[in-house]
């Protein structure tokens, strides 16, 4: 299974801030639309990704206060990318793998050339795996049940 066949069951809608944008707005934005994550572009390209992780980080380094500051502030300016055609067990090995600074990257912008084409999640994938496993598992299970009797 590759990854662009994840973005074609969840759809390719694309939240998108800029470096300038205020955190608060940002965090709004996130809270409106159940997001854990948004793209951040300036001139068309991706420069970062902002994740509920780096919204905890702020929170955590000022008390509970979100400030006054912008995303270019806190924002993953070298976030982990793949491409649609990245295979779905690759793409789990990224997110498991850890990351200087930033852990493991639990949102990954899928990316063809300058093009960003969404973001898969964590959930996104282990979605994907699970559903893909119980497939094949029903599958076998009626292989099974369908098995011709041995004659002796």
């Amino acid at each position: 299974m590759k990854v662009s066949e994840i973005l074609k069951f969840k759809g390719n809608v694309l939240f998108t801030v800029t470096p300038s944008t205020p955190i608060l707005q940002a965090v709004n934005i996130m809270a409106e639309k159940d997001m854990g994550s948004l793209v951040v572009m300036e001139g068309g390209k991706l420069v970062g990704i902002l994740t509920f992780q780096e919204i905890m980080d702020i929170l955590h380094a000022h008390k509970g206060s979100i400030g006054e500051g912008t995303v270019r502030e806190h924002m993953n300016s070298n976030p982990v990318t793949i491409s649609p055609d990245t295979d779905i067990n690759e793409a789990r090995r990224l997110m498991l793998e850890r990351h200087p600074k930033h852990g493991h990257p639990r949102y990954v912008p899928v990316v063809s050339g300058s093009v960003v084409l969404g973001v898969i999640s964590f959930y996104d994938v282990a979605k994907a795996v699970f559903e893909s496993q119980s497939f094949e598992n029903k599958m076998l299970k009626s292989y099974i049940q369908d098995w011709p009797a041995q004659s002796e």
